[in-house]
This record gives C-alpha cells, sequence and structure tokens, in this order.
C-alpha cells in the first residue's frame, strides 16, 4: 500500500521531491521522487547511515537528463522504519526489488552509494527482471579483501553465531547510538568519509543525526551488525559479482580512506569487462562531494544504456 506523497519540496537540498510512505511487510518505508513519471526510471539507494536525502546534488541534474529519479530509504535507515530484525543486504535486496514492482511498477537502473552499491549489486542478481543494469559508488565488503571459506563445519556455524550474538548483545548501543549523535564523534565520522572540508555544514549533519536520534535506532544497527557478520557466502560481494549478468559501473574517489581504491582494483581483477571510473582527490562520497565531476562520469554512461537499449 502506498499513502498520497507529500507535497514537492523545492531546491536539491536533503527534502529534495516528493515523498510518500509504502508499506512492505508491515514495516513503512519512506521514499520519493523527482522527475517526469514517463522517463524511465532511476533508482537510488543511499549509504550506511545515510538517507535518500543524501543525494541532495544529484536529482536535479539526473531529472533534467531525461531520467525520473527515485529515491528509497533502506529499512533501518531515514525516514523508514528501524526494526529489531536481523538486517542485510538480502533483505534490502528484496526490498528494492518489491519497490521497483509495486511502486515503480518497471524495471530500473540502480544507482547504489557505499552499502546501497552492495544492496543494488545484491538486487540486481537475486532480482535480475527488475534491474537494468547497476551503478556502485563505490562498492564495499569485506569479502573482497578477507578469504571466507565455502564451506564451513556445522560446529564453527554455530560457534559463530554465538560470538556475534554475543559481542551485539553486549555492546551498550542504546547509549552509543545517541552519544555519537549528539556530540562532535558525529562531525569526526562524517569528515572521515569525506576529502574535502564538511565541519561547517550543518545540512549534512542533520541528515544523519535525525535518523540516529530515534529511540529505535540502536536497534536497527544491532540487527544489522548481525545480520551482515552471518550472511551466506553466496550473499557476499565476490560470489554476487560473479552471478551478475547487467551492466556494471563503479565510480571510486581516489582518496577514499574507508574503502581504499585498491579495492576496486581487486574487484576489477574479478570482472576484468567493468567500467572503473577514478575520481581523484574525492573521499568515499564522489557524488556528494564532487557532484559534477560525478555526474560527468555517469551521465554518458546512462545515456549509452538508453542508445543500446540495455
Amino acid at each position: 500500500m502506498v499513502t498520497a506523497p507529500a507535497q514537492p519540496v523545492a531546491g536539491d537540498g536533503i527534502d529534495w521531491g516528493l515523498h510518500g510512505t509504502w508499506h512492505w511487510r508491515g514495516l513503512a518505508c519512506h521514499w520519493r521522487v523527482l522527475g517526469d513519471p514517463s522517463d524511465p526510471p532511476l533508482l537510488l539507494l543511499h549509504g550506511f547511515a545515510a538517507s535518500s536525502g543524501h543525494w541532495r546534488h544529484n536529482v536535479a541534474g539526473l531529472a533534467a537528463a531525461g531520467w525520473c529519479v527515485y529515491g528509497l530509504d533502506l529499512i533501518g535507515f531515514g525516514g523508514s522504519d528501524q526494526p529489531a530484525l536481523h538486517l542485510d543486504n538480502r533483505l534490502w535486496a528484496r526490498q528494492s526489488a518489491a519497490f521497483l514492482q509495486q511502486v515503480v511498477q518497471q524495471p530500473a537502473v540502480l544507482l547504489g552509494h557505499s552499502l546501497g552499491g552492495l544492496v543494488a549489486l545484491s538486487a540486481a542478481v537475486f532480482s535480475p527482471e527488475w534491474v537494468r543494469a547497476v551503478a556502485a559508488l563505490p562498492l564495499p565488503d569485506p569479502s573482497l579483501v578477507m578469504a571466507i571459506p565455502r564451506r564451513r563445519p556445522p560446529w564453527r556455524r554455530r560457534l559463530q553465531r554465538l560470538v556475534v550474538h554475543l559481542l551485539c548483545r553486549l555492546l551498550p548501543l542504546e547509549l552509543l547510538v545517541p552519544l555519537i549523535a549528539r556530540t562532535p564523534l558525529l562531525d569526526l565520522g562524517l569528515q572521515s568519509a569525506y576529502n574535502q572540508p564538511v565541519l561547517g555544514d550543518g545540512e549534512l549533519r542533520r541528515l544523519f543525526a535525525r535518523p540516529a536520534r530515534r529511540p529505535t535506532a540502536a536497534w536497527a544497527l544491532r540487527g544489522m551488525s548481525i545480520g551482515m557478520a552471518l550472511r551466506p557466502r553466496g550473499a557476499t560481494a565476490e560470489a554476487l559479482l560473479a552471478r551478475l549478468v547487467q551492466p556494471l559501473l563503479l565510480i571510486w574517489g581516489e582518496a577514499d580512506r574507508l574503502v581504499p581504491i585498491e579495492v576496486a582494483e581487486l574487484i576489477a581483477s574479478l570482472r576484468p569487462e567493468l567500467r572503473l571510473e577514478r575520481l581523484a582527490g574525492v573521499g568515499h562520497c564522489p557524488h556528494d562531494e564532487a557532484p559534477e565531476a560525478f555526474e560527468a562520469l555517469l551521465l554518458p554512461w546512462l545515456e549509452g544504456l538508453q542508445e543500446a537499449g540495455t
């Protein structure tokens, strides 16, 4: 069920577009849209702790280029519900595919930032009929730099589940998450994702602080920590890349301290045919830190998809 969207908000800020609420599996999911409904759809998927508002500097240009731009807040983040469930890229991929089926009602190109890139890749593999192509900026996953055994004995799997659950239950997230959201620790965390100074960007700070201040934020963080740690190997980026059949574009900041450019080179070794674009002097959030340079790389690729009828 989809509620009537709110009134549009002018400008390129974090409140861009027409807003709506879509209910999936009993959970309220916040979404937004900007552009002509007759244009081909482009679904934006945000990164960890962010929301669809993080695409604030990109939606106007994408809509002007002839795309109907949708933004979806993944469960646990932004304006969507923050349930006490195990959250991982498989669940978010199902959420994204269901959104395309029930709200967009046609296949779309998926553009994902960081965690959103992994979700976009997962949706493309698990629901290929709804995903035309994937662009990720960047694509993080520990499986790309850590060897994960193909088979583990049952006792080892049980021990891993026990340790992960114990550690996540012992962490006082109900105290830590609000503390981080209300102190300069949040500013330090944000700055680590950018190569240029962002400490005076109050809008960016609000984007991350508002969801973290909700009383259910710790539930979502704990559920994500457990869910992502206990994923099967088939849900990791390395395994997903081997199964991907759609076109894939990677855009990577060469000054990314969170997911270094060396990870992009590892991915390129797994899929030599993919297109890898680098942005010099840019950190972990190229779409927000260098939007013009980012769009200069993305828009020709999107135009090529349209010309090829992909």
